[in-house]
């Protein structure tokens, strides 16, 4: 952390190392809260709820840290102005009363983790309150059992967390509300450890940040009162956290995909639910190493202001590729990985020492996620690669977020800064169509998919005249697309490869790191190996220099890029995509690309460049 002064070199190895973390986080705050202590301003950007509800939110969502911290015996100075806030937000007298509200509201959500507290931290949050002031907080917390219930999905156990606040502090519940909202909770179950956020097509870190997260909360809290759902919740995060340990790189980066990256860190955070919650399904070893090294990743990276705030962004501030509600304060829900805090000191987790990630197989293939996740460099390098999903809602850049057809640890992924030409649209891991007027489509939402254990398929239309028949196929440090396309008009194609960081420094030659033939083109840079090689179909190779900030891990890049003309009817176009470390068996690696060989009834065979042995088989018709 490079602007919060000894948290930027923490070692996270005990209890202390993550408490003086989130102290070091929170010491910018003091300086930030309003008159009255019920807000924070920590920016002047915007979201789409208002002004005052944003102050409130980042009011809240340092509490994801700070009632942890104090639930597992940690003190910080910052309580009194805390709970001076609290008084006063809650308070209907006072001028920063946090309001009423009758429907869905952004305030439910900041409401979970007063609920929290008072379950884990009252004697920080309850106690010290007079009768009128519980009163008032009571009060004004019993709105989100009142409110209408449309659009139900992960926002139900927002309810429920209050409630159960409500009943550890000995105040009048909700138990019924409860129970329906875990039913429609349950409707939610996909099998295999899966859930979807509601009645939504979203397969993204929701699912381990907040289904799983907040019901492992519930089976901890809630085993004596509710033992058959905090069993069956324990139970399914199990099966999936061994499905979701391959989203991890060994020195703790997860596959930045989908919304809300901005939460950055909170990725971990179903881990940390795990530990907190008695589920090991794997050894406390393995799982301490996965939230150390995540939390030393991200703490490397330059997430802070200058003044020691957490940014809008990813691996650096980046207001490009933010939702529309992102406010100032919202990233500090990356703090729900603290709630391991509230382990108490004598928890072995605390004592086991790290290990590496278990032996793990090169290729997961995951149905629910719509997606295979590829270890082409052992446990150094994730690739997702994804049959393309899509947000039930409009958001910025969805297509980008969810719809490319490989996401990395290593290379993350690029959102357009435009819609006109390549260098706006940033079209790493997509195949861009034009009709030769530089206004790209991509693909969105697909018609039809299909995970295999050997391909990820899928349909997709970008014009109705106009269909693309997709099949990615993993091989090692490579992966081949496939597209068969029929379109009824004249179209330019521009398949991207691996964004890859551009030199920073003032030494070394860019253009002398660039690799290109008439059918390949690759960037061997310090950050990685990327490149795209013709197989079949393409014209020329290019290497595209997106607009700055652009992706989501670096903000200068490059994209290696195949362009191709199409006319009207059938056409078969075959790239292989390379995305690796720099060294210089991967450099010669490079030279080696997989082989296609087109039959004349529409099988085509991918096979292994040196060894000539078939990788697959793909019938396109």
């Amino acid at each position: 952390m490079r602007q919060n002064g000894s948290a930027a070199y923490n070692a996270f190895r005990t209890k202390a190392d993550v408490r003086q973390a989130v102290t070091d986080m929170l010491e910018p705050l003091k300086r930030r809260f309003t008159p009255g202590c019920a807000g924070l301003q920590l920016g002047d950007t915007a979201a789409e709820y208002n002004e005052a509800i944003a102050l409130m939110e980042a009011f809240a969502r340092p509490l994801w840290g700070l009632v942890p911290h104090a639930g597992g015996g940690g003190e910080s100075d910052l309580w009194p102005l805390y709970l001076k806030g609290i008084v006063n937000g809650t308070d209907p007298e006072h001028e920063e009363y946090w309001g009423a509200f009758a429907t869905k509201d952004q305030r439910m959500v900041e409401q979970a983790v007063l609920g929290l507290g008072l379950a884990l931290a009252p004697h920080k949050l309850w106690h010290p309150l007079n009768e009128r002031e519980q009163e008032n907080l009571y009060g004004w917390l019993n709105q989100i059992n009142l409110v209408d219930r449309s659009n139900p999905n992960n926002w139900l156990m927002f309810t429920v967390l209050v409630n159960i606040g409500f009943k550890k502090v000995g105040m009048p519940y909700n138990q019924a509300i409860m129970d329906e909202y875990l039913d429609t909770i349950e409707s939610y179950y996909l099998g295999d450890g899966w859930y979807s956020d509601g009645k939504t097509d979203q397969r993204d870190y929701y699912i381990p940040f907040a289904m799983h997260f907040y019901t492992l909360i519930y089976a901890k809290l809630m085993e004596d009162d509710d033992p058959v759902r905090a069993k069956v919740y324990r139970e399914r995060a199990k099966i999936f956290a061994e499905q979701f340990i391959y989203w991890f790189a060994e020195n703790g980066s997860s596959i930045p995909f989908g919304r809300s990256q901005t939460y950055r860190f909170a990725q971990v955070s179903f881990w940390c639910a795990l530990v907190y919650a008695g589920v090991e399904p794997f050894s406390l070893g393995v799982m301490k190493g996965i939230i150390m090294r995540h939390l030393r990743w991200w703490l490397a990276q330059p997430i802070f202001t200058t003044d020691g705030l957490l940014s809008i962004g990813y691996a650096y501030p980046n207001l490009i590729m933010a939702e529309s509600y992102n406010a100032p304060g919202s990233p500090y829900w990356a703090f729900k990985t603290f709630l391991i805090l509230d382990l108490p000191d004598d928890h072995p987790f605390w004592s086991v020492e790290e290990e590496p990630l278990p032996s793990l197989e090169p290729i997961s293939v995951q149905p629910h996620a719509r997606m295979m996740i590829c270890r082409p460099e052992d446990d150094g390098h994730a690739v997702a690669l994804a049959s393309g999903q899509m947000a039930n809602f409009t958001m910025a850049h969805s297509a980008a977020k969810y719809s490319k057809f490989a996401y990395s640890t290593r290379f993350g992924f690029s959102v357009p800064k435009g819609y006109y030409g390549l260098t706006e649209g940033a079209f790493d891991s997509m195949l861009a169509l034009s009709e030769r007027d530089e206004h790209y489509r991509v693909r969105r939402y697909c018609e039809e998919f299909q995970v295999e254990q050997q391909f990820v398929y899928s349909r997709w239309l970008p014009w109705h005249d106009v269909e693309v028949r997709t099949w990615l196929i993993p091989a090692g440090l490579w992966h081949v697309r496939i597209h068969r396309i029929h379109t009824g008009r004249r179209l330019t194609a521009a398949e991207g490869g691996f964004a890859v960081g551009r030199m920073t420094g003032l030494t070394g030659s860019e253009p002398d790191a660039i690799r290109t033939a008439a059918d390949r083109i690759a960037a061997i840079m310090p950050g990685g190996i990327s490149g795209i090689v013709n197989l079949q179909g393409y014209a020329g190779a290019m290497m595209v220099y997106p607009e700055a900030n652009t992706n989501l891990l670096k903000p200068r890049t490059m994209i290696p890029t195949l362009s191709a003309e199409l006319e009207p009817g059938e056409s078969f176009l075959i790239s292989a995509v390379f995305g690796a470390s720099s060294s210089e068996r991967n450099e010669s690696g490079f030279n080696h690309p997989p082989m296609a060989e087109l039959t004349p009834g529409g099988t085509i065979k991918i096979t292994e460049a040196l060894s000539r042995s078939v990788i697959v088989e793909i019938k396109t018709e």
